[in-house]
C-alpha cells in the first residue's frame, strides 16, 4: 500500500514524543555545560600518549616505530624518529619520536592508530571540547599536548588501564632475566 512507509515513521515519532513526558530517564534537561552526563567507557575521541612515571618525556611509550603514522587513513599523524635512544619501561635502550603532532582537523577518531600500536603508547581520550579560534597551528597537538599520565588514562578508562598495565608488566616479568642458580655444593650468596 502506497504510504505506509510515512504512516509507520509517523508512529515512531508519536511514540518518541509520547514517551519523552512518561519514561523517567527522558523527563530530565541536563543543563550543559554547567552539568554533564558522564561518558561511557568505551566513548572515544582524539588521541593521546600515556606515559609512565612522573616525566612525560621519559616515561612515554612511544619508540617512534611509525606504524600509526602509516596505517592512519586521513594521514594526520606526523613522527620524526630521534637520533638518540632512551631507555623504556623495561630499561632497554629504545628510539623516541622527537616530534610527534597529531592535526585534529583531519583526525576522523577511528581508533586505528590504537589498534595497531604493538607498544600500547597510543590511546583514545573522552576530551572532546577542543574548539579553537584559529584553524591551523591551534588544532595540531603537539607531543607536550599528547602527553598525559598513565593515572590519567586510569581515571578515564580503568578496565582498559587496567587490562593494559597487566598486560605490560607481563611483558617485562617474561623479559628480565631469572637470577641465575647457584652451582650445587656452593654456599649461598648470603653466607659469603
Amino acid at each position: 500500500m502506497i504510504g505506509m512507509g510515512i504512516l509507520k515513521g509517523m508512529a515512531v515519532t508519536a511514540r518518541n514524543f509520547v514517551g519523552s513526558y512518561f519514561e523517567k530517564d527522558r523527563l530530565i534537561t541536563v543543563q550543559y555545560p554547567e552539568e554533564r552526563i558522564p561518558l561511557a567507557e568505551n566513548y572515544r575521541n582524539f588521541p593521546f600518549l600515556p606515559y609512565d612515571g612522573d616525566d612525560p618525556h621519559a616515561g612515554l611509550r612511544c619508540v617512534a616505530c611509525k606504524i600509526c603514522e602509516k596505517e592512519c587513513p586521513p594521514q594526520c599523524i606526523y613522527i620524526i624518529k630521534s637520533e638518540d635512544k632512551k631507555p623504556d619501561y623495561m630499561g632497554k635502550p629504545q628510539f623516541y619520536p622527537a616530534v610527534f603532532d597529531i592535526d585534529i582537523s583531519v583526525c576522523m577518531s577511528c581508533q586505528i592508530c590504537v589498534e595497531v600500536c604493538p607498544f600500547e603508547a597510543i590511546k583514545m581520550d573522552k576530551e572532546f571540547e577542543l574548539s579553537r579560534r584559529e584553524r591551523f597551528d591551534a588544532l595540531l597537538l603537539r607531543k607536550s599536548d599528547l602527553a598525559k599520565s598513565n593515572d590519567y588514562y586510569h581515571s578515564i578508562c580503568p578496565t582498559d588501564a587496567a587490562d593494559v598495565d597487566a598486560k605490560l608488566a607481563e611483558a617485562a616479568a617474561k623479559k628480565k632475566p631469572s637470577p641465575p642458580a647457584a652451582p650445587v655444593g656452593a654456599p649461598p650468596a648470603s653466607a659469603a
